[in-house]
């Protein structure tokens, strides 16, 4: 008898990650967002690869090295002695979000670089978390004597003052002065998993629409529904990406979906008009 099984496909693979917020292994997902991209990945090897990282720098501390000397030793084995950075000559490369891309070339943006960071950071034992900081995400690690916010580019500790600043330009764009101020506690608490994933789906999103790469784009928004299934706005965009590539099917069945269960969006009137001549295209 010939046994046979079917390897699931990268989507597949994803959505088995993803669907519990209780096991959810950041690293992982994160690693497999570049499947799209080279989906020849290897993941336990690029697993295993950081896995050594983590085995490198254990030997480099005593087993009782108190959790300050930890942070320092491990910012200075992942910003000087591996020398990560940001990638500032080419931010908006889609590459900055490919983790395998990113430990190969050492370059990435804060999200991408925030991962690999925290990976080594709780197998040092250190409570490190990230923090969905407005234009640029930050790690925060819990000391004895408070809390270290960082940022991933460079490893840098922030004050609350040097917090603030980078946050002024954000509140008076969105609005959020005098009256409608808020704590900046509020832009500090720890972005969980499923948000991180979101927000490294979404920076990949905005250079594929900024490039028009419909193809990419609806890819992107496949894993963006299976990671946040209640995030309508995403069906949304996924149908007007398959608009652009012409397959008015999937446009229509995508934006249907946006209109039955979005009542009150702002731009129901602008999206039941595009529905209704995709309709007349598919006929």
């Amino acid at each position: 008898m010939t046994l046979s099984y079917s390897v699931p496909s990268s989507l597949e693979y994803f959505a088995s990650l993803v669907q519990s917020d209780d096991h959810f292994p950041l690293l992982e997902a994160a690693a497999s967002l570049a499947q799209d991209e080279y989906p020849e990945l290897d993941m336990q090897q690029l697993l295993g690869d950081v896995d050594q990282m983590l085995a490198r720098l254990k030997r480099r501390l005593p087993a009782d090295a108190p959790s300050l000397q930890r942070l320092r030793t491990l910012n200075q084995f992942f910003f000087v002695d591996l020398g990560f950075a940001g990638n500032v000559n080419n931010y908006y490369d889609p590459e900055n979000s490919y983790l395998n891309a990113v430990l190969r070339t050492r370059r990435g943006i804060p999200i991408s670089l925030a991962v690999v960071w925290m990976e080594l950071a709780q197998g040092l034992g250190l409570h490190a978390r990230g923090i969905g900081f407005p234009g640029h995400f930050m790690v925060k690690v819990l000391l004895p004597k408070g809390q270290v916010v960082l940022d991933p580019i460079t490893g840098q500790s922030l004050s609350r003052e040097e917090l603030a600043e980078r946050l002024e330009p954000y509140k008076r764009q969105s609005g959020l002065v005098d009256d409608y101020d808020v704590p900046l506690g509020l832009y500090l608490q720890a972005a969980t998993p499923r948000d991180i994933i979101a927000r490294m789906l979404r920076n990949l999103k905005e250079v594929h629409r900024s490039q028009q790469d419909w193809q990419r784009l609806v890819a992107v928004q496949d894993r963006l529904i299976v990671l946040l299934p209640q995030a309508w706005g995403e069906r949304r965009d996924r149908g007007l990406a398959h608009a652009e590539l012409g397959d008015a099917s999937q446009a229509v069945a995508d934006l249907e979906a946006y209109l039955d269960n979005v009542e009150d969006g702002l731009d129901v009137d602008l999206i039941a008009d595009r529905l209704g001549a995709l309709r007349g295209t598919r006929s």
